[in-house]
């Protein structure tokens, strides 16, 4: 059975909190235009395309395979 990486939702929320960047400031980001388009993402509400994966890679400054 091919096992599959899955995004470390805790690991992202630790790195945007040590980066002193917030919910509102990721959602921006990101380009929704409330917090909670983020929010339900990182909190494992909804899921994550390999789009938003991208962006926070790049929004958060550490390497795509650091999220997994």
């Amino acid at each position: 059975m091919i096992k599959h990486p899955v995004v470390d939702l805790n690991l992202i929320k630790q790195i945007r909190n040590q980066k002193n960047i917030s919910i509102e400031e990721m959602s921006t980001a990101m380009g929704y235009k409330g917090y909670q388009g983020y929010y339900y993402k990182e909190n494992g509400v909804r899921k994550m395309s390999a789009e938003d994966i991208a962006k926070i890679s790049s929004i958060l400054a550490v390497p795509i395979d650091k999220l997994f």
